[in-house]
């Protein structure tokens, strides 16, 4: 029995690819090798010029590559600067990467794959609106309209025999803050629909109460927690302050080491005010450094480098130390 489990994986893993010709293995390979240099390029450019070729031959090579029979079994895995996710059904993937015009104009690309029972393109591509957007967090989309992320995420829901995929993303914003982002994916008509209605924040007077994604903004030389806890079933995200109590000025705010989340239940992701109340048996939360203190003041050491700094410790009389071979 316990290779049962091992030998359906291989199996499984055998008729995925096994729809995909010989030759269109081969084509689908050598293609790879190409796309894996230009989504370098893409990346790593010197300048905006080399980084916006490399874009544009990435895309058009990329789209021919998806074009081959049976493409949605090859896993394109050595492109690592394009993020690849699947959801649990493997309906679809969703392709995202990001290109860096300057530092105040960063913009993100992607398409959604579906899978097809031919093998045939059905393709989705993904255009970034966010800079002609005036509401963002408001916002409802088709992929035309979509609001751009680096997608690092993908959560499976369902409600009322519907399924619903939270994509949890990233967005370089600009030279002063970054952004790290919740929402919702569904299809209607057989077509992608990003953001909706899916959050109540009634529990958070800080938060919109109609908003269609979660959007956390924060000051760029900093890195909140924005994740799916298994364990907890549910969005971990890290509370943020800003430590010149400006909490307008969202490029201010840094994370205090509390945490908040959504779990969902009917339908929608519901707002926790607070996740970890209970103490672990030494006595202290289950959270990492804390920005403020039991009176709640922010302690002034722990803002600049959020991370306390590791210092060596001396070794006791009774120690002895190793000598390096």
């Amino acid at each position: 029995m316990k290779y049962t489990g091992f030998t359906i994986l291989l199996f499984c893993s055998f008729m995925s690819f096994a729809q995909i010709s010989g030759s269109n293995k081969k084509q689908l390979s050598a293609k790879e090798d190409s796309l894996k240099i230009q989504s370098y390029k893409i990346i790593n450019g010197i300048s905006a010029e080399e980084r916006l070729k490399a874009d544009s031959l990435f895309t058009r090579a990329f789209v021919r590559a998806l074009k081959i029979p049976h493409s949605f079994n090859y896993a394109l895995d050595s492109i690592q600067t394009i993020s690849k996710l699947y959801p649990p059904d493997s309906s679809f993937r969703i392709f995202t990467w990001q290109m860096v015009i300057n530092e105040n104009v960063i913009r993100q690309h992607g398409a959604v794959q579906m899978k097809t029972a031919d093998g045939s393109l059905k393709l989705f591509p993904l255009i970034d609106k966010s800079d002609v957007t005036s509401n963002i967090i408001d916002t409802i989309g088709n992929n035309f309209g979509w609001m751009g992320a680096v997608y690092y995420k993908l959560i499976s829901t369902t409600h009322n025999k519907q399924t619903y995929y939270t994509l949890l993303g990233y967005d370089e914003n600009n030279i002063r803050s970054n952004k790290k982002i919740i929402e919702v994916l569904q299809f209607k008509d057989g077509q992608p629909v990003f953001g909706g209605r899916f959050f109540n924040t009634a529990e958070n007077a800080d938060l919109p109460k109609n908003m269609s994604r979660f959007i956390l903004e924060y000051k760029r030389s900093t890195s909140p927690r924005l994740t799916f806890d298994d364990e907890l079933n549910m969005i971990v995200v890290e509370h943020l302050i800003s430590p010149s109590n400006e909490p307008k000025k969202k490029y201010t705010l840094i994370p205090d080491g509390d945490y908040e989340g959504f779990k969902w239940k009917d339908g929608q992701w519901n707002y926790v005010t607070k996740i970890f109340t209970l103490v672990t048996p030494e006595n202290e939360p289950p959270t990492p450094l804390l920005i403020r203190d039991a009176a709640g003041n922010i302690d002034e050491t722990k803002v600049a480098g959020y991370e306390p700094e590791e210092k060596p410790v001396a070794p006791t009389k009774k120690e002895k130390v190793k000598k390096k071979d």
